[in-house]
């Protein structure tokens, strides 16, 4: 794990598929508090690593919405879509070590040979290919093997974390053959080469959690500190989400925003702030108290 003496560097790293709604804001509000309250410095970075769901000048929305709120990125944005050779190096070395092999199962034959598994909910990709590429299919894919075991991490929010990833998850994809990056290994790579000491997301993150350690302790990188925040839902229980129509949040009124956002993390409002720059200030203060951070360590 990173250590705790590393100066603390936080990021919150939106897909630019369209605008900060208000589970977004939760997100980017906690990792912004986090940094913060610990001294630290907080980063911004765009995860378009998936093209197609890119939608053209989301970045920039998005941008506009976190400063209309008071949060600003402490460094340069940095884009994954720049940054391909850069993953194309970590495959190499893992390459190197014998652990990527191409996949030529398609999403239906995976689903119609894998149960999903009852403790993960996901359906396990059952290593059809470990072996080779059946005669006759080409690669559809490139995955890596994951180690067996479990992989066990303490989460800051909900405490300590078990998964066996090999059996749970099994061999993750790494690069598909039209070549996209997942996510996976994009995440994994740029925290470290950001010197990225703590992770602050959302709890629909929490699954990616251990196989991303693992694949960050099989490059030898550092592992940064994680805590997964609560999730908005909307009335019919599902998480907030672009891809379910939720609503872009209104930054017109930042103060009504932020206040949303600090009580769906489960902290009572803040009626002394008068403005958005109040507002934080006291979160902020109200932040370090509910998580003991140190002031010697902010």
């Amino acid at each position: 794990m990173t250590s705790p003496a590393s100066p603390y560097v936080g990021r919150f790293a939106p897909s630019p598929s369209g605008p900060l709604h208000l589970g977004s804001v939760v997100a980017a509000l906690a990792s912004w508090l986090d940094a913060r309250a610990h001294g630290g410095r907080w980063l911004v970075r765009m995860e378009d690593v998936d093209g197609p769901r890119t939608v053209p000048g989301a970045d920039q929305v998005i941008l506009a919405q976190l400063a209309a709120l008071g949060m600003t990125s402490d460094d340069d944005v940095i884009y994954q879509s720049s940054r391909h050779a850069v993953y194309e190096a970590a495959l190499a070395r893992l390459t190197a070590m014998g652990l990527i092999y191409p996949c030529g199962c398609t999403r239906r034959e995976i689903a119609d040979s894998a149960p999903i598994h009852a403790v993960s909910g996901e359906r396990p990709y059952p290593g059809t290919c470990r072996t080779g590429l059946q005669p006759g299919r080409g690669p559809r894919a490139w995955r890596v093997r994951m180690p067996a075991g479990v992989h066990c991490f303490e989460d800051r929010w909900l405490g300590r974390q078990c998964q066996d990833v090999a059996r749970e998850v099994g061999d993750i994809v790494l690069r598909r053959a039209d070549g996209q990056w997942a996510y996976q290994l994009a995440v994994v790579i740029d925290d470290a080469d950001q010197g990225v000491t703590d992770i602050v997301r959302g709890a629909d993150l929490l699954s990616s959690t251990a196989r991303q350690q693992v694949l960050g302790q099989t490059l030898g990188l550092p592992l940064p500190r994680v805590m997964h925040v609560p999730l908005i839902v909307d009335t019919d229980g599902r998480k907030l989400s672009k891809q379910n129509g939720a609503p872009a949040v209104d930054t017109q009124a930042p103060l009504v925003a932020l206040q949303a956002a600090w009580t769906a993390l489960g902290f009572a409002p803040l009626p002394d702030a008068s403005t958005a720059a109040a507002f934080l200030t006291q979160a902020t203060d109200a932040w370090r108290l509910r998580w003991h951070i140190h002031p010697c360590s902010a």
